[in-house]
This record gives structure tokens, sequence and C-alpha cells, in this order.
């Protein structure tokens, strides 16, 4: 594909790509950010959070799973697709059990930044306070499903890499959750390491890895000087 034709429009910006990749992939390797949860560069596009929709030649789509085409024209940072964004934030922090201020992964979680990023200011949505667990049984991690947005990347990781499949998701709709295969259904009955990629992938604080909270204090974490867009553009995430 010629230089001239490999490009499509980005919020009226031009950018090239490479063969197979996807508009999220490109603009992240033209320095721009679109805002994502659950892609990850080592796994393939899942689609899930819907964080990074955008609009395609007038059509919505998840920008990790639509391959860059010439032609394309693509709106994403535009007030009416950012409201939409902050709506779906409001809706993970309101389905879970989200406490930013007393929790471990404050200041390197994905969740808040991107509620920083995109100026998500209040929940908006009654708050579910579902029932959920926190399963200490294994030795390296907790497992907290208070946490949990049901990304996958960590059954995505435990499949892919580890090659173990300790996570899966199970039920549907508001009863979706993950589980773990073990015969107890308890992380310290399966064969989890906290060195395994899973055990690196969560973006939130549902796997935390036990003896080293709060290493790292509050104000000297990953997001408390860099936002999320920074971080992910610094660190050539593509």
């Amino acid at each position: 594909m010629s230089e001239i034709l490999a490009q499509f429009m980005l919020d009226g910006e031009r950018v090239g790509f490479e063969p197979g990749q996807t508009i999220l992939q490109a603009a992240l390797a033209a320095g721009i950010y679109i805002p994502h949860l659950c892609a990850h560069p080592e796994f393939e596009p899942h689609g899930s959070c819907k964080l990074c929709t955008v609009v395609v030649n007038g059509r919505n789509g998840s920008a990790c799973t639509i391959k860059a085409m010439p032609g394309q024209d693509v709106l994403s940072n535009t007030p009416d697709i950012n409201t939409r964004r902050r709506a779906l934030l409001q809706m993970l922090f309101a389905e879970g059990n989200h406490f930013c201020p007393g929790c471990e992964k404050s200041g390197n979680c994905a969740l808040q930044a991107l509620a920083y990023d995109l100026e998500m200011f209040d929940p908006h949505f009654p708050q579910f306070f579902p029932a959920r667990e926190v399963d200490g049984s294994h030795p390296e991690a907790f497992l907290d499903f208070n946490r949990c947005i049901m990304c996958e990347l960590c059954v995505r990781a435990s499949r892919d890499v580890d090659g173990k499949n300790v996570f899966a998701l199970a039920g549907r709709g508001r009863d979706s959750h993950i589980v773990v295969n073990s015969p107890s259904g308890k992380l310290g009955d399966s064969d989890f390491s906290i060195h395994d990629k899973a055990g690196q992938v969560c973006p939130v604080g549902a796997i935390l890895p036990k003896e080293v909270g709060f290493v790292r204090p509050i104000g000297e974490r990953l997001y408390d000087h860099e936002t999320i867009a920074e971080v992910a553009l610094r660190e050539g995430e593509k």
C-alpha cells in the first residue's frame, strides 16, 4: 500500500498506518491518545469495555477492533463521544465497589486515571454496592472481586501467555463475573503465580500482590504526576 493511501483522518488530522493495524494502534503510534481499558498491545483486540468507541464514517465502533483503512474519517475527541465515555466510566464505578481513597491501587489504577482524564466528577448513577468477596487464599495475591471490571485481561493473559486458564468469565449481563478454575473456586487452589502475566495486567485493584502494599506511597505513583494519556504515549503503547 502506498504511503499516500495508507492514511486516514482522525479528528481532522491525517494519520498513517501499517497494514493490519487497528485505528487505536495507528493513533497511539502517531502520538494520539484514544481512551481505552481492555485493549492491550500483547493480546488480540477484544472490544469489551467500549471506552475506545469512535465514529468511523458516521458509524460507531471500537477503535481497538476496527482495522485502519484508507478513506476513513474518524471522530474520537469530541464532546459527544467523551460524554458517552464518561457515562461508561460512571456505570463501571456504580456497578462495583470502588473506594479510591482507601484502595491500594490508587494512583496506579487505569480506571481511576481515565476518570480524571475524562473529567468524571461524580458517579451520576445510584451505586449497586454488590456483595462481593475478597479471596485471600493464595500466598502471593489477593483477588478482590469488588474492583473487577470484567475487562478479561487476566483471562486472556492466563490462557494465551501463561497457558494455565486460571480465570474465566461466567454469567451474563449484570450477573457476569470472573471465576477461578480450581476445585474450590479459590485462587489458592489454582496454579496461579503472581509472576504470571495474568498477575501483572489487571488495570484496577482486582489482583493485588501481597506484602507489598503502599511500598510506593500515594503521591509518587504512576498516574500521580502524569495523565493516563501521557503515560500511554510515553511508553509507546501500540
